[in-house]
């Protein structure tokens, strides 16, 4: 293994240290490793906090700030943050207008900040509602979920909810708001190699190297199904189907996040989006945006992921908005 860290048990602890050098416009509590926006939550906002394990980053860290989230809680790579982080993270960011939790469909996840919302709400009243990302294709029910896995939509959700919450959007209609981007989309990804979580000092899984993994998880969880390895074309073709064939997206704007998983290089992710926009272009899917680029990643590992979103003129309108994150920044 080889990596740029000190001690791998402390690779967070020193992350989060330099993630507080690099900007200083944001506020890290390195007791309860947490990252805020510098600012206090102005009255009347309702404020947005997702987190979940390390290792995925610029998500969720790197999407703090004006137009996106309030907080984001840090857990150890690939393990959940405690309720403890997400209660406090609630009661600071909260500035009576309540609080949104953006949680990925993993157990851990899914549990802890369940437990957060209601100690919030028992011991400080404050109003929290909770919405689950499980917009993977790939498979029904994987490592460490029931249900289908929060990927890439996360991303996309944080940037549209967080727009509607800079305008003062009430509670209510912000979770709602949030429930519909989750159900308008759908997301694949694949790996042609394994990731090294530090603390383990190995890859996770073994991948043969004529071999890639159709469907993997972010954690390096099983896909659908391992197979030869294939050129560009193919490989777009296999991440591209499944999703088409899950929800329909003709008929209507599309936002496309094509996503590198951390290991691969970004001439090779837009050479992966004009693979991608050709197979769209021929089942007369109508690209709006797009992203292309790394915003939730599994380490070092190499390979993509595919999000499509179905987008109509209210989310388009809240994707434009100005946002200025370390992770995303346009309009400001």
């Amino acid at each position: 293994m080889k990596k740029l860290i000190n001690d791998p048990s402390n690779m967070l602890a020193d992350s989060l240290v330099g993630v507080a050098a690099a900007h200083p416009e944001l506020n890290v509590d390195h007791v309860n490793r947490i990252i805020y926006r510098g600012e206090k939550t102005k009255a009347g906002k309702v404020a947005l906090i997702s987190g979940g394990g390390s290792g995925h980053e610029p998500l969720h860290g790197g999407f703090v700030g004006l137009g996106m989230l309030d907080a984001a809680c840090a857990g150890e790579v690939f393990t959940s943050p405690t309720p403890d982080q997400m209660q406090e993270a609630t009661k600071v960011v909260d500035s009576g207008a309540g609080v949104l939790h953006i949680v990925k469909n993993y157990t851990g996840d899914v549990m802890n900040f369940e437990m957060a919302a209601e100690l919030a709400e028992a011991e400080s009243g404050i109003k929290v509602e909770s919405v689950v990302t499980n917009d993977d294709v790939a498979v029904e029910d994987s490592t460490w979920t029931a249900g289908r896995r929060g990927v890439g939509v996360t991303v996309l959700l944080e940037k549209i909810v967080g727009a509607a919450a800079e305008e003062g959007r009430d509670l209510a209609s912000i979770a709602d708001l949030a429930r519909r981007v989750n159900a308008a989309g759908r997301s694949m990804g694949m790996a042609l190699t394994s990731c090294t979580v530090p603390a383990a000092g190995k890859p996770t899984f073994d991948l043969p190297e004529d071999m890639m993994e159709m469907g993997v998880g972010i954690h390096g969880e099983p896909g659908r199904h391992r197979v030869p390895l294939a050129g560009a074309a193919s490989i777009a073709q296999q991440l591209v189907e499944p999703i088409l064939a899950d929800l329909d997206f003709t008929g209507g704007a599309t936002i496309v996040m094509l996503n590198g998983m951390g290991g691969s290089p970004l001439i090779e992710l837009y050479l992966m989006y004009g693979e991608v926009k050709k197979i769209l272009d021929k089942a007369r899917v109508t690209v709006a945006r797009n992203l292309v680029g790394n915003y939730i990643t599994s380490l070092d590992m190499a390979g993509c992921s595919v999000t499509l979103l179905k987008a109509d003129e209210e989310f388009l309108k809240l994707w434009d908005a100005p946002v200025n994150t370390a992770g995303l920044r346009w309009g400001v």
